[in-house]
């Protein structure tokens, strides 16, 4: 929730939003004890990295790129969503998301400050941001910051999402990139997103890993050994499911 006030002599006029429900809004005055020569002082809002994909299956980049943003941007917390019926995907190639959910909950299972959410996988029809990051937001009480982890092709598709100048406008977008990436297509988009909708956009660097969950399915029909690419955990869930076969 975002804190907002009335500057006025009294310092009574000043108010906070402690809870937002339906269209009830419940308010509080701010004692004098939370303001500073008159400046509305305030808690530090949480900061949560979200990490969404069909995760088909998780693998080690997926992993590296949530620790990076984590360290990087003092996140609290990174929360891995997989996608129920994603909307830009074939349904009929994407695996049962009962077993997508099951190899994040093993791939992330050692990290205290990665979290898994089923709110996508439990929605009923396709699976839009814009309603995950509504859902996200009026679930929590407190003032929250919602960063959006994602790679370079994913955020080049940002403006195909459903509704998604108001998501430009909900949430912060983390693109990971490589060292010196510099691609024409990208700049102008991110200076897009900037100028016009005031977007917040975070590069973070981080080393190549040419790992897909693509290649990843593809080695599986192969023969081919996918140890090191995914948590051991995952690896042993695919065999002993035998998944991608």
């Amino acid at each position: 929730m975002r804190i907002f006030g009335i500057k006025d002599k009294c310092i009574n006029f000043l108010h906070k939003v402690v809870w937002c429900e339906s269209n009830i809004v419940i308010i509080e005055p701010i004692t004098k004890d939370k303001t500073e020569r008159g400046v509305l002082m305030h808690k530090p809002s949480k900061r949560y990295g979200i990490m969404g994909g069909t995760f088909d299956p998780i693998h080690l980049g997926h992993l590296f790129i949530a620790e990076t943003a984590l360290d990087e941007l003092s996140l609290d917390e990174v929360i891995f969503i997989p996608t129920g019926l994603p909307p830009h995907k074939d349904q009929e190639t994407v695996t049962d998301s009962h077993h997508r959910l099951l190899m994040t909950s093993i791939a992330i299972d050692s990290n205290k400050t990665f979290k898994l959410s089923t709110i996508e996988i439990d929605r009923k029809g396709p699976s839009y941001t814009i309603d995950t990051i509504q859902s996200i937001l009026q679930n929590h009480k407190e003032e929250v910051e919602i960063y959006f982890i994602t790679g370079t092709d994913t955020f080049m598709e940002v403006d195909t999402w459903k509704h998604y100048k108001d998501v430009l406008q909900m949430i912060k977008i983390v693109v990971a990139t490589r060292l010196g990436y510099n691609d024409r297509s990208f700049n102008e988009k991110v200076d897009l997103f900037t100028k016009k909708y005031k977007a917040e956009i975070i590069k973070v660097t981080v080393p190549i890993l040419e790992i897909s969950s693509s290649d990843i399915r593809d080695r599986i029909k192969v023969g081919k050994t996918i140890k090191y690419l995914v948590p051991e955990g995952v690896e042993e869930y695919i065999k002993k499911n035998q998944l991608y076969q």
